[in-house]
């Protein structure tokens, strides 16, 4: 796509092209490419082959999982209820789509416009890291059908995954709101903006509400089985705030993570603000993310010292347990704060790579390796549940740059002058109007003071 923007190709960035013509739903799908570039484009991408394999063996599996049951694609049992599709695809993906709601309060709510450039990608990534998330529950649960029978037909307000599934639902219905806008800007929908824009603030502060409960939520759901997840990661005081505070530096790295992927394979998507804005702002999510893994440390030991657990160290779960606590919050903490200080971009973003590694760890530790830990002996999943967990994540990844290549994600999407008053609400032109007229104003003024000094 570099090669085609600079030999004279104009990329989709306004409702009009250059002489004036409207872009054609085709032309935005296409990228303003013709048929052809585009298919060639596509196929000279390497990727997108190695994407076309994973789906050619990856699907039939998924579709065989509902056609033959859940025992054909896992070794899922009574002793281990929680395989990859939920410790990796629901415990995994969550706390690190919880970026939405860290950058819409940070912007909305606390006034943190300097970060606004990177908040569509923080929203963005929390939709479907959500949504992916659902999608690896409805493999696992299968009847998708019936997803709503444990919220609405067996209401049991009592229950954690009653809740659960409460606030994820609405959740996910305020993410799909929130990053609606930049959907409306590309179609040219100037009443869904103004409509969105409107209940911008209530959108984030219910946000900051459901992720909230539901972040401690997913982590009360082990209080279910006491004495099940190993001491080191279990405690009945303190579940919910681990899952809570660990997805607070998980969050704001997988932006970083995932900003520093899109300046290395679609930096042509970038408009100048995004460019010129990209180190400052990876710098300010990585104060956050180092004082959020501090705080995650510091609760992590609270709770072993309340429970007195110390003795477990001395085994090999204790082992285990720390490389977990080195890779994930250690060393990510200490490089993201030397980074900080001497400003060096490369060892903040491989240091917010670790803390995402880090999450999936910690989450895959909980949901599935040390649960049951009395046993004799270990799950080992099935080799196809690791295909299917590797398709939806593709398909995740596919999804991801499909959106980011064409909406107003990473730029700014630009607006015609006979459009402007459109995208203008009656909130934002009432300053405007009261500019001028206090301008207009002083110059008059200051043009009856000259007068009098000249007679």
């Amino acid at each position: 796509m570099k090669k085609l923007i600079a030999s004279g190709t104009q990329s989709v960035d306004s409702l009009q092209k250059s002489h004036g013509r409207n872009w054609t739903l085709m032309e935005k799908l296409f990228l303003g490419l013709t048929l052809p570039q585009y298919v060639g484009q596509a196929l000279r991408n390497p990727l997108n082959w190695i994407f076309a394999i994973i789906f050619a063996v990856g699907i039939p599996i998924i579709l065989g999982r509902f056609f033959f049951g859940l025992s054909w694609v896992t070794h899922s049992s009574n002793d281990y209820p929680w395989g990859l599709f939920l410790g990796f695809g629901l415990f995994g993906m969550v706390p690190l789509s919880s970026s939405g709601f860290l950058l819409g309060t940070s912007c909305v709510v606390f006034g943190r416009h300097d970060l606004e450039p990177m908040e569509r990608l923080g929203l963005l990534n929390g939709l479907l890291g959500y949504f992916f998330a659902v999608v690896y529950l409805l493999i696992d649960l299968g009847q998708p059908w019936r997803l709503p029978f444990p919220m609405v037909v067996s209401f049991g307000p009592a229950a954690v995954l009653f809740l659960v599934a409460w606030h994820v639902s609405t959740y996910l219905s305020v993410q799909i709101a929130e990053v609606s806008t930049s959907f409306f800007e590309w179609i040219g929908f100037p009443i869904g903006i103004r409509a969105i824009r409107k209940i911008t603030l209530g959108l984030t502060v219910s946000g900051i509400i459901l992720s909230t409960l539901h972040q401690g939520a997913l982590g009360a759901l082990f209080t279910y089985a006491p004495g099940k997840v190993h001491p080191l990661w279990y405690s009945s005081s303190y579940q919910w705030i681990h899952f809570f505070v660990s997805s607070i530096p998980g969050g704001l790295c997988m932006v970083i993570t995932v900003s520093t992927i899109a300046s290395k394979t679609m930096s042509w998507r970038f408009d100048k603000r995004f460019k010129e804005s990209l180190d400052r702002i990876t710098i300010s999510l990585a104060k956050g993310a180092s004082m959020g893994l501090a705080t995650y440390l510091t609760i992590k030991l609270m709770s072993i010292a309340h429970d007195n657990k110390w003795a477990y160290f001395a085994t090999g779960w204790g082992e285990w347990y720390l490389v977990e606590i080195f890779i994930g919050v250690i060393l990510p903490m200490f490089m993201l704060a030397y980074a900080i200080h001497h400003k060096n971009m490369a060892i903040i973003r491989f240091g917010a790579l670790l803390v995402v590694i880090g999450i999936f760890l910690n989450r895959l530790n909980v949901a599935l390796i040390t649960f049951n830990w009395k046993l004799p002996y270990r799950e080992i999943p099935h080799w196809r549940e690791f295909i299917v967990t590797l398709t939806v994540y593709a398909l995740y990844i596919v999804v991801y740059r499909f959106i980011l290549y064409r909406l107003p994600i990473l730029y700014e999407w630009r607006v015609e002058k006979e459009f402007a008053p459109a995208y203008v609400t009656e909130t934002e032109s009432t300053p405007l109007r009261l500019a001028v007229a206090y301008a207009a104003e002083t110059e008059s003024t200051a043009l009856e003071n000259s007068d009098t000094a000249t007679s």
